[in-house]
């Protein structure tokens, strides 16, 4: 999904190899593609059923607000 690349030196031209990446880059593995993605759809779909359905978000906050006051007690 993401991928960050910083370059060390930006003087510096870029030249390939079979043995080496590119120089003076540090490229960050793709790790957890899928867990993103996974997230970011959990995520927008939070904001779609806060936006179309506002009560069940309300009635979330009652529930967890009902459950921290009974473990108090």
């Amino acid at each position: 999904m993401t991928q960050h690349v910083r370059n060390k030196e930006p003087e510096t031209g870029l030249r390939t190899s079979a043995d080496t990446g590119p120089a003076g880059r540090d490229v960050t593995p793709r790790k957890g593609g899928l867990r993103e993605l996974l997230g970011l759809t959990l995520a927008a779909g939070a904001a779609v059923l806060f936006v179309v359905r506002p009560e069940l978000y309300e009635a979330g906050v009652h529930i967890v607000a009902t459950r921290a006051a009974s473990l108090v007690h």
